[in-house]
């Protein structure tokens, strides 16, 4: 079972490295990828001095085209494509049928991971994908339970990576409509879920308000920890009440379940973070290094220490932590 880590930067993607993962994710600096910040991902050269770092170490790396091309756009993610397989990157994470039909064409011997944003949950659209495209391997979206990844991995060949710390959507992913609603652009097409030019803060008599586009998204008290404003994530007023209504904030953990990962044949870990600071990816890879190797060797006796739950809480959206869909305990 392998880690894979994020890099927003090149000093990240080193940190992750050296810090034990097997695959490292990154993005180049548009619209191609779904973490489409001022300041974060890769341009060309960057790309290659990470492809180099990586490779010396003997550790793989994945480019992320994971957004959905347009009619005016598509030459862009094209030309991503062709970077990739001319740079030698190990393997790309596409969601887009059009962008794997090209890549399988035009590159057959560049590895196809299908992108969480793909949203494939079931081994019917899994094998769908290895059969029209070659993917060889598939993201799993953050709403299936344990049950139902496994029924998915007993019925398809194609590796199954999974989300095991970081940021938890509520929707599954691809299909989310939320951010398009609030700031006009989606989130598939332009790479960025609640982007940075539709983000104000404003203090008020009634504390610190932040707002996506005009919409008032959440209000804080003096010394409340203020997060970045999502639709998802925001505080409503429902019938009288105002509490988080869709969804709180909290860091999907899934420490725990590794015995049940590795008995499944899960093939890799996956770590969300690309957004944040190579410090970040740093401790949190060297905590799942250590953890996965504890439970392939411990099997059904391992458990988290309680040194590496600490350190991921300090890490932890709201310093809370869930097994989000994976733990459904009335079914």
């Amino acid at each position: 079972m392998e880690l894979v880590c994020p890099a927003g930067s090149l000093p990240a993607l080193k940190a992750a490295v050296d810090a034990g993962a097997d695959w490292v994710y990154l993005g180049l600096r548009d619209e191609t990828n779904a973490r489409n910040f001022a300041g974060l991902n890769f341009d060309a050269a960057a790309l290659a001095a990470g492809l180099a770092y990586a490779h010396a170490k003997r550790r793989k790396v994945l480019l992320a085209l994971n957004t959905y091309p347009q009619a005016g756009t598509w030459e862009r993610w094209m030309r991503s494509v062709d970077l990739a397989a001319t740079q030698g990157v190990d393997a790309i994470i596409v969601a887009d049928l059009g962008l794997l039909d090209y890549a399988h064409r035009t590159h057959p011997g560049l590895e196809l991971h299908l992108s969480v944003q793909g949203s494939a949950t079931s081994h019917e659209a899994i094998n769908f994908y290895q059969q029209k495209f070659g993917v060889r391997r598939a993201v799993l979206p953050r709403v299936l339970s344990l049950a139902q990844v496994e029924y998915a991995i007993r019925n398809t060949a194609v590796e199954i990576e999974v989300f095991g710390f970081g940021g938890l959507c509520v929707m599954v992913e691809g299909r989310c409509m939320l951010s398009a609603y609030a700031c006009g652009d989606s989130p598939n097409t332009m790479g960025a879920c609640s982007p940075a030019r539709a983000v104000r803060w404003e203090e008020t008599p009634a504390g610190l308000e932040s707002r996506l586009n005009g919409v008032l998204i959440d209000r804080y008290a003096p010394g409340e920890h203020a997060a970045y404003p999502t639709l998802c994530k925001g505080r409503f007023e429902v019938e009288d009440e105002t509490y988080y209504a869709i969804e709180e904030p909290a860091s999907l953990n899934t420490m725990e379940l590794l015995p049940e990962f590795v008995r499944m044949g899960v093939r890799a870990v996956k770590i969300e973070g690309r957004q944040r600071s190579p410090a970040y990816v740093s401790q949190v890879t060297k905590v799942w290094r250590r953890a996965i190797d504890a439970a392939l060797a411990e099997g059904a006796q391992f458990a988290p220490r309680p040194d590496w739950m600490a350190e991921l809480n300090r890490h932890s959206e709201g310093s809370q932590q869930t097994l989000g869909a994976f733990s459904r305990p009335w079914k």
